[in-house]
Formats: C-alpha cells, sequence, structure tokens
C-alpha cells in the first residue's frame, strides 16, 4: 500500500501561541487605532504628538498582526521589522514620557513603556521576536517523515 500525502498541516505561524499572539496584536490595533482616531478627530491640538504616536502605534500593530499570521519568509521579515520598530518606540517613548512629561500631555499607547496597559506594549514586541524566531527555527529543522 503506498504512503497517502498526509492533509497539509496549517504554518506554524497560525497555530497555538502564534494564534494568541495574533489575537492580542488585533486587539491592540483595534484599541490603539480606534483611540487615536478619537483623539485626532476630537481633541487633537491637546496633545498632537501624543496622539500621532498612538495612531503610528495601531498601525504598527496591524502589520506585525498580519505578517505573523501569514507565512511565508516575507510576511516574517515584515513582522519582525514590525516588532523591532515597535519595541524600539516603546522603549524610547517610555523613556521619553518619563525624562520629559511634559511632551506628553496626554498618555499614548507606549507613555511610560505601556504601563496604561498593564506593560502589554513593552512585552508584546519581544513575545512576537521570539515567536518569529521559533517559527523560523522550526521551518528550517529537517522534517522526520512517517
Amino acid at each position: 500500500m503506498a504512503d497517502s500525502p498526509a492533509a497539509p498541516t496549517p504554518p506554524l505561524s497560525r497555530s497555538g501561541p502564534g494564534r494568541v499572539l495574533v489575537a492580542v496584536y488585533a486587539v491592540f490595533a483595534l484599541a490603539a487605532t480606534a483611540r487615536a482616531a478619537v483623539q485626532i478627530a476630537t481633541r487633537f491640538d491637546e496633545a498632537p504628538v501624543a496622539y500621532l504616536l498612538s495612531a503610528l502605534a495601531g498601525i504598527i500593530y496591524i502589520v506585525a498582526a498580519v505578517g505573523i499570521a501569514r507565512s511565508g519568509r516575507t510576511s516574517h521579515t515584515v513582522a519582525a521589522v514590525s516588532c523591532a520598530v515597535e519595541l524600539a518606540g516603546v522603549l524610547a517613548v517610555g523613556a521619553l514620557s518619563l525624562a520629559y512629561p511634559a511632551v506628553f500631555p496626554d498618555d499614548t499607547v507606549w507613555s511610560r513603556f505601556g504601563s496604561g496597559y498593564v506593560f502589554i506594549p513593552l512585552v508584546l514586541p519581544v513575545l512576537g521576536l521570539l515567536w518569529l524566531r521559533h517559527v523560523r527555527r522550526a521551518e528550517r529543522a529537517p522534517r522526520v517523515r512517517r
């Protein structure tokens, strides 16, 4: 009896922890983008830098979520760059918001390293980068044929 081909397995990036990571990114994308849109539309003159940074964070979360959810080298590269930019942003804005609070009269998603969001904005890009590294290693590993 010949071996029948196994049913295709979903890409690792969309399984288990990858799904959870994409879901968290999607929630943060929605939260940051919606919050920034309301703030920009209703009181942009109060804290334009903070509101534009929140909008940027929302866009980065969207790009990272899509990149993590999709399989393929290009998608994972885009996701890795998004996560790296996000981490740099949360570190820079977090430090600036503590050192120079007057620059941010209203909070951004990344203010005080994401303390308003239980520090998830600080942890999320690290988890994203670790997950992408895990997926890349798993995809490179030799497959055992049964």
